[in-house]
């Protein structure tokens, strides 16, 4: 099986592309997850849609060569960042050929504050209903604190943080199954 993980964020040392390289190295046998950066992709230009930057182009390739996504997303002003949004819809755009589609997802989100990212999860899963991608309700992953959770490497040092990545990996994984 193959999973598709998109961090929201462009930042460097994101942590929650540190929770994606987490999610890589608890995966079950026969699981890769692949992780697609969002760097390069421009914004939305819907005079572009017959001919998408060769950036988007790869990443709804991407996203239609896996089986399931995991979403990996940061907070900003209570809600998803735009650079999230922005690949979200040019990899739904044009009208009728989106990548989204039936794919079934799965949302986790690191933040150095207390909530965890749960806004903006909720705000992820509203999308999701219009893009018609099946998402998996638990567990969920809310990881607060993170600047205590890896270490300056961006290596997950916290266990309990590992395990619940883990069981929303296998719940990913069965809930796809189930699907497929």
């Amino acid at each position: 099986m193959k999973i598709l993980g998109i961090a929201g964020s462009l930042r460097k040392h994101s942590y929650n592309a540190a929770a994606l390289r987490a999610a890589q190295q608890v995966a079950p046998a026969g699981v890769a997850i692949d992780i697609f950066d969002l760097n390069g992709i421009p914004l939305y230009d819907q005079d572009l849609d017959g001919t998408p930057p060769p950036r988007v182009t790869e990443f709804k390739a991407a996203i239609r060569a896996s089986d399931a996504i995991l979403f990996a997303t940061p907070e900003y002003n209570y809600s998803i960042p735009g650079v999230l949004k922005n690949a979200i819809d040019w990899a739904s755009r044009p009208y009728g050929d989106s990548a989204w589609a039936g794919k079934p997802a799965a949302v986790m989100g690191a933040t150095i504050g207390q909530l965890g990212t749960a806004r903006a999860q909720y705000h992820l899963r509203q999308v999701f209903v219009f893009l018609n991608m099946p998402a998996l309700n638990q567990p969920e992953v809310m990881i607060t604190q993170a600047h205590t959770r890896f270490d300056k490497d961006g290596n997950l040092t916290d266990e309990p943080t590992r395990e619940f990545i883990r069981k929303q990996v296998e719940a990913l994984v069965a809930w796809t199954k189930r699907l497929g």
